[in-house]
């Protein structure tokens, strides 16, 4: 299998980074636009309700559901009342309400990520400056056109990640090896 490929079952997928070059409006369109394009993939999705910048005054009702979805996690016993409130707070794809928390927030947060299985569909870090997705070459096209309709440049995804991801981009490439070899 080709470098920077996994796959799920018979279908192959490309890994995709976030270019650094985009203007803020693009970054919070390409996170949209990438997790409705794969939302169908992922089973369990995970946010931290934490950011390095303040929370932009439109997500700001997304925050505060993100905390009260985790308050309930605690109140019944899905999570412990030890541990920090604000991470890993479970989000369910299948339902709008909790999505929507998801592609509000995954632009501004610490670290989002969704899983399919043992494998990872995407993450998103470092406060909107990360975002990797792992996509079939139908996504891809359909991610690339729903881009375009929003005037988001073509080349904001690229199958190298940035030299300044470092941890980011040896995780990722440790996960192909792991998967293709």
């Amino acid at each position: 299998m080709l470098s920077g490929m996994i796959s799920e079952g018979d279908e192959p997928r490309r890994e995709l980074f976030l270019r650094d070059d985009l203007e803020d409006v693009d970054v919070v369109n390409a996170h949209r636009e990438a997790f409705l394009v794969v939302r169908d993939s992922v089973e369990t999705a995970h946010l931290d309700a934490y950011s390095d910048a303040p929370w932009p005054r439109e997500v700001v009702p997304a925050y505060e559901r993100a905390l009260s979805m985790a308050e309930r996690h605690v109140a019944g016993g899905v999570r412990s009342a030890k541990g920090d409130p604000g991470m890993g707070i479970e989000i369910d794809v299948r339902d709008d309400a909790q999505f929507g928390v998801l592609l509000a927030l995954a632009p501004y947060t610490i670290h989002t990520e969704g899983w399919r299985g043992g494998q990872e569909i995407f993450s998103a870090s470092d406060t909107g400056t990360a975002l990797w997705i792992a996509v079939t070459a139908r996504q891809e096209a359909r991610l690339m056109s729903r881009l375009s309709a929003l005037g988001v440049p073509e080349a904001a995804f690229t199958g190298e990640p940035r030299g300044r991801r470092g941890l980011f981009a040896r995780r990722s490439r440790r996960r192909t090896r792991a998967v293709t070899g």
